[in-house]
């Protein structure tokens, strides 16, 4: 018997006896390659004289292990030329899409994946504040911006809903604290592993961020909201809060890889039309941590 909260998903997840079979195997893993420091050959080189292989993937920059091996070992990570990184967890910065001079705001930025992709993408020019609520999560996010040779990236430690409206930004990123169920693996006994403890009430948290990211953009800015969860009450209902509270407008976009849209409605609680231009990624469609982007304008 599957355990809740994943048999509540069995109304929405296509091929369902297809997921539940993935969650029955390890995660593959993923690695980010960090062009601000090396060509792709470069890496490629390094990385094989010390044994690791790399798999191309469809979303840019990012590889699949091949053979075994500890990257956080090898010379390449420790040189700053490869972060390790869920193929899913780039989606929110591609849907984000920073430019070269943009002013950009990462809410809930540790370790630092996302910020360091973004200055990837900006060829770290322009303006990062990689924003933190916990001020024990910093060392590492310093550490990453550090060890990657980024330049553009201020730390700061807020709570994000209480961010300091004294600016507006080109672009927010809410990488939204959540349940996590997009990483949950089952074992041999059909228990959840991965699961989290003793949280909060999430959506609260969440409604809070989306709005408080929405109000530090400027007119015409775009801010995206992802989380690793799948539970509609964490997504869907999270944006369509902020359509209610705000003038916002989803934007459709078109992933690199396998995606679902939006659900308008989830046991019985009907959610923001426009939720359909949200993306959904399942774990057995990308053979990756299920993960959820919504992208959303400030209209002028």
């Amino acid at each position: 018997m599957i355990p809740n909260p994943l048999a509540d998903y069995m109304e929405f997840i296509p091929d369902w006896e297809a997921y539940i079979s993935h969650l029955r195997r390890p995660l593959p893993a993923y690695l980010r390659i960090n062009t601000l420091k090396a060509s792709s050959d470069v890496v490629f080189s390094t990385l094989n004289s010390e044994g690791v292989r790399l798999e191309a993937t469809a979303v840019k920059d990012f590889f699949r292990l091949g053979a075994a091996g500890q990257t956080k070992a090898t010379i390449g990570y420790h040189l700053g030329y490869i972060y390790p990184q869920a193929l899913s967890s780039g989606l929110p910065v591609l849907a984000l899409a920073p430019r070269a001079g943009d002013m950009v705001l990462d809410l809930c930025a540790a370790p630092g994946g996302k910020s360091t992709h973004m200055a990837q993408l900006m060829g770290d020019s322009g303006i990062i504040i990689a924003n933190d609520r916990k001020f024990g999560r910093l060392t590492a996010l310093m550490a990453n911006v550090k060890r990657l040779g980024i330049t553009n990236t201020v730390i700061t430690c807020y709570k994000g809903e209480h961010f300091p409206i004294s600016g507006s930004f080109d672009k927010v990123l809410v990488d939204a604290p959540c349940s996590g169920d997009g990483k949950f693996r089952l074992d041999q006994n059909d228990e959840l592993l991965h699961l989290k403890r003793g949280r909060t009430f999430l959506p609260a948290i969440q409604k809070a961020l989306i709005q408080r990211a929405f109000d530090l953009l400027r007119p015409g800015g775009i801010m995206v909201y992802s989380t690793c969860t799948l539970n509609p009450q964490e997504n869907e209902e999270v944006v369509s809060h902020l359509l209610k509270k705000r003038a916002g407008e989803l934007l459709p976009w078109i992933p690199p890889i396998d995606w679902e849209p939006g659900l308008t409605s989830f046991k019985g609680r009907n959610y923001h039309e426009s939720c359909v231009l949200c993306r959904r990624f399942y774990p057995h469609k990308i053979d990756s941590v299920g993960f959820f982007v919504a992208k959303i304008l400030r209209p002028t």
